[in-house]
């Protein structure tokens, strides 16, 4: 092994040290073992889900937001958490509500390199685009590619909120020498928001084909036991980038695993391209609708 491979293990070891150690890393929200506890009963309704979750308005307010959406192709208005659980079903509701939670446990306050509502943007479209991808695909788990996909990037969040002088100095080193901020984070501090994203989901016990998902989705051709979750989390966070969809800058010079197009069996290039094209229309008013 390389001095230069020690040293980054070595940083990545303390950095992974001082997650384990910071005592206000939030925790699952309650909201979250309320709703698994009712979901447990067969016998629960929408309307009694319904309630629990109203009582995070904002939350309902997001259900509402992502239930409404173009990606979602649902004929008519969702107007209340009842209704959305009707449409959107149990499952995936569930899976939502884990997502979002977990989500707004890591809020952070703008700064100069760091806009919040670009990445609560560039988050939730891929979130959505995901499902999309799953469902145009016959992916039979299109709820976890929603999470998953909503939480990809919540590794930066945390080296945002946490390790802000590691954050700046990662901004810096990939604005002078056009890195990637995956290399620079790797560079920085011997760890990459991947890596940090799968450690929050096994702290919050979450299934552990999300945190792969998340690991590998800039790599999906690395995941050991799905990579099918992973490429479409890839695929749903290329597009962004090769639509200009949104402004988040984390993701420039996002390079294509091309094995994505073997892994969901999408044919030759020439056919990868135009499934991600036949996209575009679609994707462009669904950013429009959240934007508004």
């Amino acid at each position: 092994m390389s001095i230069e491979i020690q040293e980054i293990e070595k940083k990545k070891q303390n950095y992974f040290g001082y997650l384990q150690c910071i005592r206000n890393l939030p925790s699952v929200p309650l909201i979250v073992f309320e709703v698994a506890r009712l979901l447990d009963n067969p016998m629960t309704s929408a309307s009694e889900l319904g309630k629990i979750i109203s009582n995070d308005q904002g939350l309902v307010a997001k259900v509402l937001t992502i239930a409404n959406s173009p990606l979602y192709g649902i004929p008519r208005r969702v107007s209340t958490i009842e209704f959305a659980i009707v449409i959107l079903g149990f499952d995936h509701i569930k899976n939502i509500v884990t997502a979002l939670s977990m989500f707004e446990s890591f809020k952070s306050k703008n700064e100069a390199n760091w806009n919040k509502k670009s990445y609560w943007l560039h988050s939730i479209f891929t979130a959505t685009a995901a499902k999309r991808i799953s469902d145009e695909l016959g992916y039979p788990r299109s709820g976890e590619a929603f999470t998953a996909a909503l939480l990809h990037d919540l590794g930066i969040a945390v080296i945002q909120r946490y390790f802000n002088d590691e954050f700046l100095k990662i901004c810096s080193l990939s604005d002078e020498q056009e890195f990637r901020h995956l290399s620079a984070e790797k560079s920085i501090m011997g760890i990459t928001h991947q890596e940090i994203g799968q450690f929050l989901t096994d702290k919050w016990n979450l299934p552990p084909i999300l945190g792969e998902a998340i690991l590998y989705h800039h790599t999906p051709s690395q995941a050991d036991n799905n990579k099918e979750l992973a490429a479409i989390v890839h695929l749903a966070d290329y597009m962004t980038q090769r639509f200009r969809i949104d402004d988040f800058g984390w993701d420039n010079n996002y390079q294509l695993d091309e094995e994505v197009i073997n892994i969901l069996n999408l044919g030759d290039f020439s056919y990868f391209n135009k499934f991600v094209d036949s996209c575009e229309k679609l994707f462009r008013n669904q950013i429009d609708s959240l934007i508004k």
